[in-house]
């Protein structure tokens, strides 16, 4: 089966308002940045956005935010996002902030149908107990927060029962793929491109290379295409364009 879409905003027009996502990469290594500027293109609005961070103001899911698109995020870190963090505090958006690891288990466990699972993490946090502000008021007081989670002894050690996470639709990036939707992700894009994959309903992919089928070798491949619907070939100008969150110099 041939999986490969003339454009990204050929693949993405489907998507409707109020959808689910989960957007592979970690601050700006391996995001779909193509697909996310088709999404913003296609002018859809209230999604719940289910990734580590959201961008940086102006690129990869900040274009999004900063249209008022987001309604909802699920993710670990903030980061150099300014308008995130305007947003949440002033009560327009609503967020999860969940341990990294726990995260990227949650879509793995999702994406295996596996529905809830036990982890360590947050023990005798918040994250336990509940109480994390998800939304804030116009006022700054909490008016959503999180709910206490169950917890249940192992061998004498706590742990904290966390829900697998599936979403409507996933955006990931790969270096190579082929027209079956087999991926290889180099290097730290092989992040959260592969959980976030396996989490979509409908998992659409753009690709830097695009090769025939069989010209991959399968011990190469991190993603089978059994997990995506779709695939985009990227330009070699698309492919180039690759933004650094924060450059240091020593």
């Amino acid at each position: 089966m041939d999986k490969v879409w003339a454009s990204a905003l050929e693949a993405v027009a489907d998507i409707p308002d109020d959808a689910s996502l989960a957007v592979g990469g970690f601050g700006l290594s391996g995001i779909p940045a193509t697909l996310i500027r088709a999404l913003y293109d296609h002018g859809v609005t209230g999604l719940k956005v289910v990734s580590n961070n959201c961008g940086t103001d102006g690129h990869g899911l900040g274009v999004l935010l900063a249209a008022g698109r987001i309604a909802r995020v699920t993710g670990s870190y903030v980061g150099e996002n300014k308008e995130f963090a305007r947003q949440y505090l002033a009560g327009e958006l609503e967020v999860e902030l969940v341990p990294q690891g726990t995260l990227a288990e949650r879509l793995r466990a999702g994406g295996a149908g596996i529905p809830a699972f036990y982890t360590p993490a947050g023990v005798g946090t918040q994250v336990a107990t509940g109480g994390l502000p998800w939304r804030h008021a116009p006022d700054g007081t909490v008016s959503v927060a999180s709910p206490p989670k169950e917890t249940r002894d192992f061998a004498g050690r706590p742990y904290l029962l966390e829900h697998g996470i599936t979403t409507d639709y996933a955006l990931v990036r790969a270096w190579r793929g082929d027209h079956h939707g087999n991926l290889v992700f180099r290097k730290a894009a092989a992040n959260f491109n592969p959980s976030a994959a396996m989490a979509g309903r409908v998992t659409i992919a753009e690709v830097e290379e695009l090769v025939e089928p069989g010209e991959l070798d399968p011990d190469t491949v991190h993603l089978p295409g059994v997990f995506v619907q779709r695939v985009v070939a990227l330009s070699p100008r698309q492919a180039a364009e690759k933004k650094i969150e924060k450059r240091t110099v020593l």
